[in-house]
């Protein structure tokens, strides 16, 4: 029996021709850069991408594109209702009570799938005694794909983790923290076909070794969705040299939203550098103190690329089910430092002409 994996996307083959074709070749690669030693090839029509040889069903399951998969058989059409008994002999279906047959055809044949799949039911009915047909909630389901004269049968379909293929949309940067917000983040926006280049800011000696490691953990899970997530690490003095001018002033409080709006501007000249089309920050709203919308507003102007927030309105038990899903959510709560210089009353509702004039004053602006 020949072996292989068919692997279904959706949203691709709707678009047009161009945009379709291009989807489909960085799918393609994709799947070719985390199994290479599998063949790969695509169907003439659309929706369908079949794998040969060494395929890793959990390394293709991050694939992003990917609907689905299905470890799969093939035969011609004409040889379909003896191998049919053959396949239904190797998954044990004699172990189950119930079964269905879903048959789907591509092209001109003289029977309809209603009709193809009563004639596979009745053949499996005859060999295999004590079964019955169940066609709501069957133990075992027979899948059919009819494409022309060849025939693929399986009996699972796999989900694979959906969205459009990396890197169709381009590159962002990400602030990158490794705690349970960012990593999400940056998922999601891969999920939208965004390859995400994190960065992580070394802010010593107001944080020690323990948060860039917890990084390091986490990045090393996301490079199971995108195999290039390397984490760049900047050393940065800017919290350094202004908590304590803050501090002389008496205007401590600001010390969060100058510093994430430095952030904002090393981001940006990293983007500019790396080609990236934007920022993207795990921030919620109202999460923390530098995340309510007066803050947000003040943060965008530190920029003139878009800033995404792919989390701006989940609350954090949804954030923290995505990061279980996609396995960083262990890993984000490794015990770390957190940030040292936090002030015990960051301010909640900053005014832009009031950032502008202590920027100004205490000569921040880099």
């Amino acid at each position: 029996m020949t072996k292989m994996y068919l692997v279904r996307y959706s949203k691709i083959f709707l678009k047009s021709e161009p945009v379709r074709r291009r989807w489909e070749n960085a799918l393609i690669s994709n799947i070719r850069e985390v199994l290479p030693e599998c063949r790969v090839r695509r169907e003439r029509g659309r929706g369908r991408i079949w794998l040969e040889g060494a395929v890793d069903p959990e390394k293709l399951k991050r694939v992003f594109g990917g609907v689905s998969f299905s470890e799969c058989e093939y035969c011609t059409l004409e040889n379909l209702n003896s191998f049919s008994l053959d396949f239904c002999d190797e998954i044990e279906i004699d172990k189950a009570r119930t079964f269905a047959v879903r048959v789907k055809r591509v092209g001109s044949h003289d029977f309809t799938s209603q009709q193809k799949a009563a004639e596979l039911g009745d053949l499996i009915l005859n060999k295999f005694k004590g079964l019955e047909v169940d066609l709501e909630s069957s133990e075992k389901t027979i899948f059919v794909e009819i494409r022309n004269e060849d025939c693929y049968l399986f009996d699972e379909v796999i989900k694979g983790v959906g969205g459009i293929p990396l890197g169709v949309e381009g590159k962002l940067v990400a602030l990158f923290s490794g705690g349970i917000d960012s990593p999400v983040a940056a998922w999601l926006m891969m999920k939208r076909g965004c390859k995400i280049n994190p960065i992580y800011f070394d802010i010593s000696p107001f944080s020690d070794k323990s948060m860039l490691n917890r990084a390091k953990r986490v990045a090393n899970i996301l490079k199971e969705y995108q195999p290039d997530f390397e984490i760049k690490v900047v050393k940065d003095t800017f919290l350094e040299r202004a908590k304590e001018a803050l501090k002389s002033a008496g205007i401590e409080n600001y010390t969060c939203i100058l510093c994430k709006r430095h952030m904002y501007r090393v981001a940006e000249c990293i983007a500019k550098e790396e080609g990236a089309k934007g920022i993207v920050t795990g921030e919620s709203l109202g999460q923390v103190a530098s995340q309510t919308l007066d803050n947000l507003l003040v943060l965008d102007d530190a920029c003139s690329l878009p800033v995404y927030r792919p989390l701006i309105g989940f609350d954090k038990v949804e954030i923290e089910r995505i990061a279980q899903e996609i396995g960083t959510f262990d890993a984000s709560i490794l015990p770390a430092s957190s940030c040292s210089a936090v002030p015990k009353k960051p301010v909640t509702k900053a005014k832009l002409e009031k950032v502008l004039e202590i920027e100004k004053e205490l000569i921040l602006v880099l």
